[in-house]
């Protein structure tokens, strides 16, 4: 059954939904008013933190360059895609848990607007999430090929 799945199409999904991901992140530090919050930060943290900002950026852009260009090599059964897919598992369940384990919810701003970026963000990051685990099993031969 989980074989059957069309990996493939479900991969560049998630590829497109990263390069998404992207495109919309470049509206947060707008929306969470990044910059008049960092007015009293020493200029050293306030440049670690865009670096930091910057790679996480680049890293959902690789992502979904990766998964939408190169799907099937991502899922080839080879030892280096069931690498590149398990990394992207848990660098995504992990962002999916940091949502509720470690975000101090009571700074979200509120609205309906802000809600439903949020339920969409969440359910992108599980999808996310539960895509390269099955493409990560996949690779392993958790599913008969």
């Amino acid at each position: 059954m989980w074989r059957d799945l069309p990996w493939h199409g479900m991969v560049i999904l998630a590829g497109v939904g990263q390069l998404a991901i992207i495109v919309v992140s470049l509206a947060i530090p707008r929306l969470l008013h990044w910059r008049e919050q960092m007015v009293g930060w020493q200029p050293l943290t306030r440049q670690m933190f865009w670096t930091y900002a910057a790679y996480i950026w680049a890293t959902n852009l690789c992502f979904g360059l990766v998964s939408t260009l190169g799907a099937p090599w991502l899922l080839d059964g080879s030892p280096l895609a069931a690498a590149v897919t398990g990394f992207i598992a848990v660098y995504w369940g992990a962002r999916l848990a940091i949502q509720f384990a470690y975000f101090d919810r009571s700074g979200f701003p509120s609205g309906p607007g802000y809600r439903l970026g949020e339920a969409g963000m969440v359910l992108g990051f599980a999808y996310l999430t539960l895509t390269y685990t099955g493409a990560l099993l996949l690779n392993l031969g958790a599913f008969a090929r």
